[in-house]
Order: structure tokens, then C-alpha cells, then sequence
């Protein structure tokens, strides 16, 4: 068990965990010159994000059994072969219908990357060592929606939206070139014992832990809220009259937000537990939800400031919540790390893509189903919250029980 990961590996978890975000934001100011140059709706074009978003999900099911079973490097190297191709696809296609198929694909290959990073990180290091090389990555990957869409308009308004996805091959060949480098770190599996009664035991005692389950909603809702803005910001800003040079700079608040909030976190995480500082953010996240669908329903704002100012105060919470439940969640786990990290990000994804599906399918309602969206994840925070209350009092009574 590794102490604390060298330079470089953190370069490459930051760039693996950043992939999937790429490729989701950096095409997001592209969307107007994409339904003009395609000659389709905005619904579907906004399908374009939640197919991915499907796309992540299913492949985080296959690549973590697969790789607990073959090891991380193999599975990695193959799954950034076929990020590179189903690019290379995205970038060619004739319509809006091909596009949808390769954009699939491109998340098959993507979605390796989120899995994988998170189950090294669990397989090499344990404790407060894990949970701040969480809360050091984390942050970074919120560069993604301020650096991407602005190097995506600039792309796009020089060469146009289709070299954008060109420019992601780019770095799918740096991340094998990475990985090529770095040592293997999953344990050898005894090759006596099917795959799939092995992937059964593990899903069972993954979905029978409240402490997993819980720590899951919470991830996989307050990323929903995030996404659920994602999907609906480029037409709501839009219809507001704005560019899509304005739209890639919109992002930058938020960005920034969300830093403060991981390293706020990593700072505080040297001082007192993370499930101390838990509550205090979900209370941070549902006002600042809330805020929004009020403005929203109350004023019906003409400029994107009155709804980008609380969303930040989200994005502030988002940065400090990730990295405490994602390693809370896979903890317990480290037989399974990468079928843990799998699960859990499947569950995740599958929640942005129902946010982003939503929005997407009610795009002409403009702003109201941004803030409805986003609202309606609060609910799940707080029946997550809950059975992670519940998993910490029956640890306490299991300790109790011990010492007595």
C-alpha cells in the first residue's frame, strides 16, 4: 500500500478523471452551430449530452468487474482505442442520428477512465491518505467546465464544431502513453473463480450496504443538479441573447466555486472527520437549490446572473461533498474496488442522465425545467443523508458492542 501518490500520478488521476468532463462541456457552446449545421431540433442535439451521459453509465458496469479481473492497465489501454475511434466518428458523422450512435461509443471508451482513477486511488492508498488525494483531483476536474467550453468556442468559431471532437484524440493518446507507464495495481485474482459468481457476491454486498447506497444518492444527486444546468444553459443563455463566447466564460464562476469548495475541504479534512462537515454542505447545496427555483418561478429573470450566483454556492458544496462520499461510499470495498468504483459511478451517471434527459426532452420550457431539475435533487440528498445516518449509528453500536 502505497503512502502518497508521486507528482506525476496525480497528473494522471487529474487527467483520467477529467476525460468524460471534456468530452461532455468542451462541445457545449457548439450547440446552436451543431442543430444549424445538422439540420435538427434542439431536443435532440441536447441528446447528444444525455446519450453520453447513458453511454458512461452502462460501460462503468462492464470495465470495473472486467478490470478487477485483467488488472487496470489492459482494460485502460483498450477502452482509450476506442474513445480515440468512436471520436474520429464523432467528428465525421453526416447527421444528427450518427452522431448519437458514436457519441455512445465515445462514452463506452470515456467512462473507463471515471471508474478506473477512483479504484487505483482505493487500491494503493487507504484512510485520510484516499480522501485527500479525493479532495486534491476533485477540484481539477471542475476545470473542465470553465477551460473546455472556451477552448470549444475557440475551436469551434475557427475551425468549426467538428475539429472539437478532433482535438479530444489528442489526449486519449497522452492517457495511454500514461498508463503505459504506470504499474499495475490491482491484486491477482484466483483465476479458479467464475467472473460472474464473483461479480454476484460483490453486487450483492454493495447493494445490502446503506453506507454504500447512501453515500451513491448523494453523489449521484447534487451531480444531477449539475448536469440538469449543464444541459438547459446553453439554450436558456441563448434565448437570452447571449454568445457562445459568453457561454464558455459563464462557466468560469462556477469553476471557481467548485475549487474553492474541494480545497476548502482537503484543508478542513486535516483538521476534523468528513462526516462532521457533511451536513453543513447538504444544507449549503438544498438552499441554494431552492434559491434558484424561487428566483426563477418569482421573476423570470432576462440575464443568467440572478440563477449562476446560487448555482455557484452549489458548485461550492459539490466540491467539498465529492470527495468525502466517494471515498466514504468505496471504503469498505477494497476486495472489489474497481466493481465498487463501477457501481457506483453507474448509479451516479445514471441520475445526471435522467437530470439531463428531463431538460433536455422539456428544453422549450427554457428556464423552469433548469430550476425544477435542479430542485428535485434535493429530495434524493436528503433520503441519501439519511441511510448514511443510519449506517453510522450501526457502526456505532457495533463498536460499542466490541468494546463492551
Amino acid at each position: 500500500m502505497t503512502t502518497k501518490p508521486s507528482a506525476t500520478t496525480l497528473v494522471w488521476f487529474a487527467l483520467l478523471s477529467m476525460l468524460g468532463f471534456l468530452a461532455t462541456d468542451m462541445y457545449l457552446p457548439a450547440f446552436s452551430a451543431m442543430q444549424a449545421d445538422l439540420s435538427t431540433s434542439s431536443s435532440l442535439i441536447g441528446m447528444t449530452l444525455s446519450i453520453f451521459l447513458l453511454g458512461m453509465a452502462v460501460g462503468q458496469l462492464i470495465y470495473g468487474p472486467l478490470s478487477d479481473r485483467l488488472g487496470r492497465k489492459k482494460v485502460l489501454l483498450g477502452a482509450m482505442f476506442l474513445f480515440s475511434v468512436a471520436t474520429v466518428g464523432c467528428a465525421m458523422a453526416p447527421n444528427v442520428e450518427t452522431l448519437l450512435a458514436f457519441r455512445f461509443l465515445q462514452a463506452l471508451g470515456a467512462c473507463s477512465a471515471t471508474v478506473l482513477w477512483q479504484a487505483i486511488v482505493i487500491d494503493r492508498y487507504q484512510g485520510k491518505v484516499a480522501e485527500k488525494v479525493f479532495a486534491t483531483i476533485m477540484p481539477l476536474v471542475a476545470l473542465s467546465p470553465a477551460l473546455a467550453p472556451l477552448v470549444g468556442a475557440a475551436i469551434q468559431s475557427h475551425f468549426g464544431w467538428r475539429a472539437i471532437f478532433l482535438s479530444l484524440i489528442l489526449l486519449g493518446a497522452v492517457l495511454a502513453l500514461m498508463t503505459a507507464w504506470q504499474p499495475e495495481s490491482a491484486a491477482k485474482k484466483d483465476k479458479q473463480e467464475k467472473m460472474l459468481s464473483e461479480m454476484a457476491v460483490n453486487y450483492r454486498s454493495l447493494l445490502k450496504s446503506k453506507k454504500f447506497i447512501g453515500n451513491m444518492m448523494i453523489f449521484a444527486a447534487c451531480s444531477a443538479a449539475f448536469f440538469a444546468y449543464l444541459t438547459g444553459s446553453p439554450f436558456v443563455m441563448s434565448a437570452m441573447g447571449y454568445s457562445s463566447e459568453d457561454i464558455g466564460l459563464s462557466y468560469v464562476p462556477q469553476t471557481i466555486a467548485f475549487l474553492i469548495g474541494g480545497y476548502g475541504c482537503r484543508a478542513l479534512l486535516g483538521r476534523t472527520e468528513g462526516k462532521k462537515i457533511l451536513p453543513w454542505l447538504l444544507k449549503l447545496f438544498i438552499c441554494s437549490a431552492l434559491v434558484i427555483l424561487v428566483i426563477t418561478v418569482q421573476t423570470q429573470p432576462d440575464t443568467i446572473w440572478p440563477i449562476l450566483i446560487p448555482f455557484c454556492f452549489i458548485a461550492i458544496a459539490n466540491g467539498a461533498i465529492y470527495p468525502i462520499v466517494i471515498s466514504k461510499a468505496l471504503e469498505d470495498f477494497k476486495h472489489c474496488s474497481a466493481t465498487a468504483a463501477g457501481l457506483l459511478n453507474f448509479l451516479q451517471t445514471m441520475g445526471c442522465f435522467a437530470a439531463s434527459s428531463l431538460v433536455a426532452a422539456y428544453a422549450d420550457k427554457g428556464l423552469d425545467i433548469v430550476a425544477y431539475g435542479i430542485a428535485g435533487t434535493c429530495v434524493f440528498v436528503l433520503a441519501g443523508f439519511a441511510l448514511v445516518m443510519k449506517s453510522q449509528a450501526a457502526e456505532t453500536r457495533g463498536t460499542a458492542t466490541a468494546i463492551s
